[in-house]
């Protein structure tokens, strides 16, 4: 095997473990990018769902005053109307999703799924976690969620603590059998909104795809460029140092000198086949004579 191929083979390895290297870091700082950014677009949401409560609770709610004693109206609840408004930005945004999920709701659209029962779970065992995110599955492709606790408030218990103490009203419209039974200051559901990742992982591998097509561009120019200083500086002086070393060895009268250039090394070893040249020419010379 010559030295110039063991020295590709050195060198391609070489830089497939950068090219691999490089392709996984680019990776994960895309995809971890891709998820703050994504995490930040949850966090406005929810931030928005909790101003549309506040709202709700300050300025709809005390003008509804009157008429919930005779009619329960469910646009005075501020669950009701943050989930109703982006209901509205589902309809547009179908990968988008926003849900106070509940354990025990009193309306049963508001009852959380087992993944979302799973992250209440966590939130009632941990009281220092106030934020849940992760990245799961869904049948219209992966999808980001943000989670934050819903704590029974001193005014959710004038309607869920007993169905005696909730109003006839809300009875009428709902019963009496869910949405009861709540503490003061229990984990009773959590803030839940979802926003998809698929679009975030085609950009993610668009840009991986133009980033490995520039790495595999410079790594294949440097190949070339290694290979053509080897080629200069190491194969042709190796070449025409043991083109002229056999010839010597063959008695061969050569008026061509061992190359002078290249790599320190190759110098000093076509400078000493020089001399050895020169030496046996001398020898030879005295056995004639």
């Amino acid at each position: 095997m010559s030295i110039l191929l063991r020295v590709n083979l050195i060198v391609a390895a070489a830089l497939l473990v950068i090219a691999l290297t490089a392709a996984y870091a680019c990776r994960t700082i895309l995809t971890a990018t891709a998820e703050r950014e994504l995490l930040a677009e949850a966090s406005l949401m929810l931030d928005s769902a909790i101003a549309q409560r506040t709202y709700t609770a300050n300025e709809i709610e005390p003008l509804l005053h009157e008429r919930l004693a005779t009619e329960f109206l469910p646009q005075s609840v501020p669950f009701y109307a943050a989930t109703q408004n982006f209901l509205k930005l589902h309809e547009k945004y179908p990968q988008y999703a926003y849900k106070e999920a509940t354990l025990n709701p009193t309306n049963p659209r508001d009852r959380a799924a087992d993944w979302e029962a799973d992250l209440v779970q966590r939130f009632r065992n941990d009281a220092s976690v106030h934020e849940l995110s992760g990245v799961r599955d869904t049948p219209m492709g992966p999808s980001l969620y943000l989670a934050r606790p819903i704590k029974a408030e001193a005014e959710c218990l004038r309607c869920h603590s007993r169905p005696s103490l909730a109003p006839a009203t809300m009875l009428a419209r709902y019963g009496s059998d869910n949405g009861f039974g709540w503490q003061a200051d229990e984990i009773v559901g959590a803030q839940v909104v979802s926003v998809p990742f698929g679009k975030a992982s085609d950009n993610i591998e668009r840009s991986l795809g133009n980033f490995l097509l520039v790495i595999v561009t410079a790594l294949l120019a440097l190949w070339l460029l290694i290979n053509f200083v080897l080629y200069l500086q190491v194969v042709r002086p190796l070449r025409e140092i043991s083109a002229l070393a056999d010839a010597a060895s063959l008695g061969q009268p050569s008026g061509q000198e061992f190359p002078r250039q290249g790599a320190r090394e190759l110098m000093a070893l076509g400078a000493s086949f020089e001399r050895m040249r020169k030496s046996l020419k001398k020898a030879m010379k005295l056995l004639g004579s």
